[in-house]
């Protein structure tokens, strides 16, 4: 497992996390801001997740192309 953590305070909402890597990342619907889903959260923060390795490429992409760099991908 792997795992990712968002820095939500400084998201713009741009929506490139949740369009690039969709398995991973979506949109809080009461901020509008990037959160992890459900399935993959670590105790229950939507900020921090554990994700198979299948999935990594996937949160690469996202985190590269994220304009803010708010995604960090490896140790808890």
């Amino acid at each position: 497992m792997i795992h990712v953590r968002i820095q939500r305070e400084d998201c713009t909402s741009c929506s490139t996390c949740w369009e690039t890597c969709p398995e991973v990342f979506e949109q809080n619907k009461d901020d509008g801001f990037s959160q992890i889903k459900e399935r993959f959260r670590v105790k229950g923060k939507i900020t921090e997740g554990e994700i198979p390795e299948d999935l990594k490429n996937c949160v690469d992409d996202a985190a590269e192309s994220c304009p803010v760099s708010i995604i960090a991908i490896g140790d808890a």
